[in-house]
């Protein structure tokens, strides 16, 4: 045989055996665990592609190193230190709702008026603190009309409602409420009481 139909024969032999290989176990199943090969053959009308994300993680084998990995877990986010108890307004009025607020807000009480209220709104929070309102008629001497405390122990926002009362008609002139947390004045409010 000649040199060059050895080599062609020789080189047929090698792409006819190419061919063979590369034809074994297209039909075959997958051994499990194994990904799918891409395809770039549309999928058929009925059939829904599956999502990425249902791969299964498959273990390092012995010996092996882990490969890196996305975090699934993100760390907990750090939490910031709670913010101290304060006074974040104080609002007066004759009558106040369930939750404790307000409802008619007013600088200007009547002498029959029963009961005032002051609304005291906080933020932040705290373990237990003492609020304390002291009522004040400021006419002559500046008599002291009530001083009441309260503790509050809070995680965030709430509402603490301090009253006086006075069963007869409260005298007219000018009073005033201070409110204080843990013995330190926070907040005050001037209101007077007018005949009705």
């Amino acid at each position: 045989m000649t040199r060059s139909m050895r080599f062609t024969a020789l080189y047929s032999a090698t792409v006819a055996g190419l061919l063979l290989l590369g034809g074994c176990g297209k039909n075959e199943p997958a051994p499990a665990g194994t990904p799918a090969p891409a395809s770039t053959a549309p999928a058929a009308a009925t059939t829904a592609p599956a999502p990425a994300s249902t791969a299964a993680a498959l273990p390092p084998a012995a010996g092996a190193a882990p490969a890196a990995t996305a975090s699934v877990a993100s760390a907990a986010p750090a939490v910031a230190p709670a913010a101290p108890l304060t006074v974040a307004k104080l609002t007066l009025g004759s009558a106040v709702n369930a939750e404790h607020q307000v409802t008619r807000a007013s600088n200007s009480f009547a002498t029959n008026d029963k009961t005032i209220y002051a609304s005291v709104a906080t933020e932040g929070s705290s373990g237990g603190a003492t609020l304390n309102a002291k009522w004040s008629y400021l006419e002559g001497q500046g008599q002291l009309v009530s001083s009441i405390s309260q503790s509050i122990a809070t995680d965030g926002p709430a509402i603490t409602t301090f009253k006086v009362q006075n069963p007869d008609l409260w005298p007219e002139g000018k009073y005033k409420v201070e409110i204080s947390l843990d013995g330190k004045p926070v907040a005050k409010q001037d209101f007077a009481i007018r005949k009705s």
